[in-house]
């Protein structure tokens, strides 16, 4: 008898790509974090969101009011951080990250950020996942040295984009522009 797998769930996400780190992480990306297959640099605002067959017109509609209502804004990633199983750079400021996933999850609270696996909010650029932390180190090292003369990035964060997964592999689904950029100060 052969066991016939069952399909996961199609999910969606909504992310703000970094496409300004893209050459100095992708390589680490692909050797040390599974989940990136086929997503370019992102800091992950909402995960997961809804199911595809659930983002309707009005939902497009919604998500684009939200994000014109909040302004664009420049981040520098220079910081790594670690979880206890992820290397990643940390964004400054994140505050702005932090309130486009508080809107988010105020609008839709039956999508709470990582299903609600965690509490605290923490913006971040993943770089690596690793099942043990000796690995992690490693690979931490690894990429301090790498990118040692490489940082800091900066970014212009103007655009959220909307992913899915329905066709059996993450793409682009949609995009939304936020505000005008606020200048410092």
């Amino acid at each position: 008898m052969n066991a016939t797998a069952i399909p996961a769930p199609a999910q969606s996400a909504l992310v703000i790509f970094i496409p300004e780190a893209e050459s100095l992480i992708q390589d680490f990306r692909d050797r040390y974090d599974p989940s990136s297959t086929g997503i370019p640099a992102h800091v992950t605002l909402l995960y997961p969101f809804k199911p595809p067959a659930e983002l309707t017109a009005e939902v497009l509609a919604t998500l684009q009011e939200l994000f014109s209502q909040h302004p664009g804004f420049t981040v520098t990633f220079q910081e790594f951080q670690e979880f206890p199983d992820v290397l990643y750079l940390a964004p400054s400021p994140a505050e702005p990250f932090r309130q486009l996933t508080e809107l988010l999850a105020n609008r839709y609270p039956e999508t709470p950020p990582y299903g609600g696996a965690f509490t605290e909010i923490i913006p971040h650029l993943t770089l690596a996942q690793a099942g043990a932390a000796q690995g992690l180190a490693a690979i931490a090292a690894q990429f301090r040295e790498f990118a040692a003369t490489r940082l800091p990035i900066q970014a212009r964060v103007d655009t959220i984009s909307l992913l899915d997964n329905a066709g059996g592999h993450w793409s682009l689904r949609a995009q939304f522009p936020l505000g005008r950029i606020q200048p410092p100060g």
